[in-house]
């Protein structure tokens, strides 16, 4: 559960369930799930997604195009025709300066052969691209990965502030610092898909201590917190980690179901009366923003600034037009809501 002005983290080592449980929650992850997710007590229907911002580890962006160029072409695709084009523009270059992107307005995003902006800075250009409809709820998947401490330090900062502005920021990440870890309000620990501590991150170390596991020496939260999902406690060769975990997990149990389960139960009493008005609201899912000329003619004039740079030939045309032919016919006359989720299950795999 996590309100709105909070940063829920949710921690864990690799192959803990980070990001399939954050695919789930954002209603990006295929195949049938068990369980209830619901926003402001309703269940989660597709129209909700126009809410939800979701920035995916890798950063998608096209290398030619400058900082500005790649977020007013976003803006001019999702934004809706009750704003103007100058006021899209508008919107992309404030976007820009919130996220303290600047300085570097200018430059192209690049890639690993070609010189751009910094790892910090595409990452703030991803978020920038949800940022621009601005959404009430943002889910991002390891936005400090490969990024140097103090680089991963202001992007978590720039997510803060965005909380504290009133919005709901739900991340993964993998090992803070803990200047990093102090910021989160709330923290989701989780070893092999099973959550062994959830509640306020400053209350935490509290909590373990309170069950039996302390750390011998002052340390970072974060790894004190990412050693006992591992089982590890001490540095005992003969340590058995799966009995720790084994402690850990019913210790948990008894505390969401005292503590949390009530609260839980308490916001969302029932939610079958909320599957009708989610069918309802389904219904006009399929609708886009903007016209599909509209589109049309920014999506050709993104693709000529990126290919303007490639070598020109009769042969590439001819190829590119192929495709997209072939494209259009796999879609064609396909119901669009079905498209979109078949869309967001293929870039989430």
């Amino acid at each position: 559960m996590v309100q709105p002005g909070e940063i829920l983290a949710i921690l864990g080592p690799s192959g803990s369930g980070k990001t399939t449980l954050l695919t789930a929650l954002g209603g990006r992850l295929g195949g049938k799930l068990s369980g209830t997710i619901t926003y402001n007590g309703k269940l989660f229907s597709n129209s909700m997604k126009k809410s939800i911002g979701f920035v995916t580890q890798e950063d998608i962006l096209y290398a030619h195009l400058t900082v500005t160029e790649t977020l007013v072409f976003t803006s001019l695709l999702r934004l809706p025709n009750s704003f103007t084009k100058q006021e899209k523009i508008e919107h992309a270059k404030s976007v820009l300066s919130l996220l303290g992107l600047t300085k570097c307005k200018d430059s192209i995003i690049g890639k690993p052969m070609l010189r751009g902006v910094s790892g910090g800075e595409r990452k703030r250009v991803s978020i920038g691209q949800e940022m621009l409809i601005n959404p009430s709820l943002l889910f991002l998947d390891e936005p400090t990965s490969g990024l140097d401490s103090t680089t991963a330090q202001k992007i978590v900062s720039n997510l803060w502030e965005l909380a504290i502005g009133g919005r709901t920021v739900v991340m993964t990440i993998h090992q803070p610092s803990s200047r990093i870890y102090h910021m989160f309000h709330t923290v989701l620990l989780l070893s092999e898909g099973i959550p062994l501590y959830y509640g306020k991150g400053s209350e935490a170390m509290e909590y373990f201590s309170g069950v039996g596991y302390e750390p011998a020496i002052a340390m970072n939260p974060s790894d004190f917190l990412l050693d006992l999902a591992n089982g590890v406690y001490s540095d005992q060769s003969n340590e058995d980690h799966a009995l720790n975990k084994q402690k850990l997990v019913s210790a948990h149990k008894n505390c969401f179901d005292a503590k949390w389960k009530p609260i839980i139960l308490d916001e969302n009493p029932d939610n079958n009366d909320d599957e009708s008005q989610s069918r309802i609201e389904d219904s006009g899912f399929g609708k886009w923003s903007t016209t599909w000329w509209q589109q049309f003619t920014v999506l050709l004039k993104r693709d000529l600034k990126e290919r303007k740079h490639e070598p020109f030939s009769a042969l590439r045309i001819c190829k590119v037009i192929v495709i997209a032919l072939i494209t259009g016919l796999l879609w064609y006359r396909s119901n669009i809501s079905q498209l979109q989720d078949q869309v967001i299950s293929i870039f989430s795999s």
